[in-house]
């Protein structure tokens, strides 16, 4: 596998009618050295449902990121189960490896400018560019060395009525390791460690750690924010995840993190009047990186389902797989069967 070296970073982030990655709260669920239970969980927020089909790709699939122009190209390495908003962009996904991707809405996000026409930085459209980590990647130690030896820019174009998607990404591996992938001032700022268990929206996450510390002082047994503002959703996140038992099965676990996400959700039909990014939940997923199941349920559902990846070819020359959501009105339990032959998204550069 080849990757493209560039010289700066730089990024017109304007993300099209394809994956607004909205308010969220990712939360990462740790088993102890017994169990060794790795799960994220993620909701995804926004005034408006947001169209959502999950695609399952194999090994050994070419792509590009983008069109023409200064680009990455790459054949994928490892198979992967993708949530894909509008059918053409990535909002997040998990590899056969455990390597788990988030995208989250982060407005006060400012990337560098590009350097102009003449710049042959390769460019990566927002709508692969969980899948070129996906694809690539096993570890967090993998993503982060590539991170600070190479450079790409970010493209895209608004959605939802003119909004600037700006965002920031989570991965985290079947280790339990994770890196939070942010642009402040025009930088790329990387943190890596198992402690960083939740991320939210803004402020960064240097200023969401100083919120968080005060609430600790204030101790959560004792009271706990609890608005749908970022920074208390993080705290909430932050106090349950890390007072949970670590040392339980796999159902315990799953009920864990699944009740945790519920505390962090947006009741349906709530929003604030110019917040877009403050609104209702509209769905939610659990990764289990360990255990290879994809876990997903729609906020209007009455059930939670999920693909195993472990029941599913992946090797080079197995055929892309689609589930089209739109064609089930309720679905609950393993859906593999469901799984559709298909000839890909069309990412929508």
């Amino acid at each position: 596998m080849k990757f493209l070296k560039s010289a700066a970073v730089a990024a017109s982030l304007l993300m099209a009618g394809n994956m607004p990655s909205g308010a969220c709260t990712r939360v990462v669920f740790l088993g102890d050295s017994t169990t060794n239970y790795v799960m994220v969980g993620r909701t995804l927020d926004w005034r408006t449902p947001i169209p959502t089909n999950l695609y399952v790709y194999p090994a050994g699939i070419k792509k590009q990121s983008m069109p023409d122009g200064p680009m990455l190209t790459w054949t994928s390495q490892y198979g992967s189960v993708l949530a894909v908003g509008y059918d053409g962009g990535v909002t997040e996904g998990m590899n056969d490896r455990g390597l788990v991707m988030n995208g989250l809405f982060c407005k006060g996000t400012i990337y560098k400018e590009s350097i102009g026409p003449d710049d042959n930085t390769p460019v990566m459209s927002l709508s692969v560019l969980v899948s070129y980590f996906l694809d690539n990647f096993e570890t967090v130690d993998e993503v982060y060395t590539w991170l600070q030896q190479n450079e790409f820019a970010i493209f895209g174009k608004t959605f939802d009525g003119g909004t600037v998607s700006t965002l920031h990404w989570a991965l985290t591996d079947r280790t339990g390791e994770t890196l939070v992938m942010e642009y402040v001032d025009g930088k790329l700022n990387l943190y890596k460690s198992k402690d960083y268990r939740v991320l939210t929206n803004d402020p960064p996450m240097p200023q969401m750690q100083a919120i968080n510390d005060y609430w600790k002082a204030v101790g959560g047994v004792n009271m706990l924010p609890g608005t749908v503002r970022s920074s208390d959703r993080f705290v909430r996140a932050s106090f349950f995840i890390n007072h949970v038992p670590a040392n339980v099965d796999y159902a315990a676990a799953w009920a864990s993190l699944s009740s945790i996400m519920g505390t962090v959700s947006v009741p349906y039909g709530y929003e604030i009047e110019g917040e877009p990014n403050v609104s209702s939940t509209q769905w939610r997923s659990i990764a289990d990186a360990t255990g290879g199941k994809y876990y997903f349920k729609f906020a209007y559902s009455t059930a939670d389902f999920w693909i195993d990846m472990s029941k599913v070819l992946l090797k080079p020359g197995s055929p892309i797989l689609k589930l089209d959501t739109t064609k089930y009105e309720e679905l609950s339990g393993c859906v593999n069967n469901h799984l559709k032959k298909s000839e890909g998204f069309t990412p929508l550069w």
